[in-house]
């Protein structure tokens, strides 16, 4: 009997395939939202105790110390409450949050009202006054998708999102001409949209330890992604380009491994693996030099936040979360719901898992470049992926049951749900509010992680 970590990539078994991957009124100042928690409350989510494997890597990619590596993600994880509490303050007028600096010291909040100021500085951000609402931006990006989708030229105007550290929605073209005729088919404000010419063309990755190889009808190679659960089944999450529902599978070692469950592509990209009883889920994703990263939840990490992916080709590599929300076109059609990162990636990476930290992220979906000269990578957040299949990830906290309804709307906390920034949700009584979109695990009750809930 085969006992073996679940993993990600995808890649024909011939040839290597192709990679894939204003509007409010002045109001009066709002109330600060009271003091962020200590750094001590991001313990519980594994960000004081990182692997070897990650700092290694962080060290190595992005040109950090040890210590930078270790304070870094213990910033990140702080600041990401920090954000969701301001967000949840600011309301409509939240324009955005990022981290920056070798260590992440640094958190900046975009606002379109400067009688925000005292509240962002108040909860420990620097602010930044924008001319144009997130929700302006999102309205604009969401005209050129649609636009891409019935132009019939999406392959020369490939990706497009809303870039908050510039409060402007980007747009990658293959020429000036193309990113115009876009702008003027979507009746967008051309002065809200930068545009960045480049021939790169994003493509599919194709390509059960998180990060190993696994096969896909006896003609594809993906990477696994993350080990999941649902019921009694045990599986993985995956990329939705690496194989159609009711395709057979078989593991790094070719033996037979399960069947291709639900895929979704294009449109999103996600896939979840049922397996047989040969294979045993872990909470393991594939590290550097063969050690293995244990994942203890999956809270989204914040823009500029450190992160890494695992991948059958390429192995272990580290960059930065660029953007999320991001739209990619590729020649197979439109992928929304993505997030841009600096991370490379080659044929064969496709479904692999993308971590921060110990914070499973989401499957490697497409990009450009390589592991050579350097690459944009884009992935499927996985807590789309669990919502949506009724998934329960695999953690190294304590288990975790799949909830009989993932999408319940009772406003009662429970274990195995996905959680939004913003979501109220009563536990022992007691109101709470989410900070960053995770899903629940059983040891992160409201009141014992304040670095995921506020009280209300």
């Amino acid at each position: 009997m085969v006992h073996r970590h679940v993993g990600a990539g995808c890649a024909g078994l011939s040839v290597l395939a192709t990679l894939v991957l204003t509007g409010l009124p002045a109001a009066a100042a709002i109330e600060p939202p009271g003091p962020a928690p200590a750094p001590s409350a991001v313990q519980p989510l594994g960000a004081g105790n990182p692997s070897t494997a990650v700092l290694g890597a962080l060290q190595r990619d992005l040109h950090l110390t040890d210590t930078q590596a270790k304070t870094r993600l213990v910033n990140e994880m702080e600041a990401g409450t920090r954000a969701g509490r301001l967000q949840n303050a600011l309301g409509k007028h939240f324009a955005g949050a990022w981290v920056h600096g070798a260590a992440s010291a640094d958190l900046t909040v975009a606002t379109t009202h400067a009688t925000d100021i005292p509240a962002i500085t108040a909860g420990g951000a620097t602010a930044v006054v924008v001319k144009t609402g997130l929700d302006d931006l999102k309205g604009a990006k969401k005209k050129l998708d649609s636009a891409v989708a019935h132009g019939g030229t999406a392959v020369n105007t490939p990706v497009r999102y809303v870039d908050v550290r510039t409060n402007r929605v980007t747009l990658q073209a293959r020429s000036r001409a193309a990113a115009d005729a876009l702008i003027a088919a979507a009746g967008v404000d051309s002065g809200l949209v930068d545009v960045k010419v480049s021939e790169d063309r994003p493509r599919a990755l194709f390509d059960i330890r998180g990060g190993d190889a696994y096969y896909i009808d006896n003609t594809a190679r993906c990477s696994v992604g993350f080990s999941v659960t649902k019921g009694n089944q045990q599986g993985f999450a995956t990329a939705g380009h690496c194989g159609r529902a009711g395709a057979p599978t078989a593991g790094f070692n070719e033996v037979a491994q399960g069947t291709v469950q639900a895929s979704v592509f294009p449109g999103h990209d996600m896939a979840w693996v049922g397996v047989n009883s040969d294979w045993t889920a872990t909470p393991d994703v594939a590290g550097a030099a063969g050690q293995n990263v244990s994942i203890a939840g999956s809270v989204q990490a914040i823009v500029g936040a450190a992160i890494c992916r695992s991948g059958s080709t390429t192995g272990w590599h580290c960059g930065t979360v660029e953007e999320h929300d991001t739209s990619v076109t590729y020649e197979e059609g439109t992928v929304d719901g993505l997030t841009r990162t600096t991370v490379c990636a080659e044929p064969g990476d496709s479904g692999g898992s993308f971590v921060s930290g110990s914070q499973a992220q989401g499957v490697t979906s497409g990009g450009s470049g390589d592991c050579t000269r350097g690459g944009t990578t884009y992935y499927q957040p996985v807590n789309p992926i669990l919502s949506t299949y009724g998934l329960t990830l695999k953690t190294s906290t304590a288990p975790t049951d799949t909830p009989s309804d993932p999408v319940d709307q009772s406003g009662v906390w429970a274990a195995g749900r996905v959680y939004e920034v913003g979501a109220q949700v009563t536990y022992a009584g007691v109101t709470y509010q989410c900070l960053q979109s995770h899903q629940a695990q059983g040891v992160w009750q409201p009141a014992a992680t304040p670095a995921l809930w506020q009280r209300l």
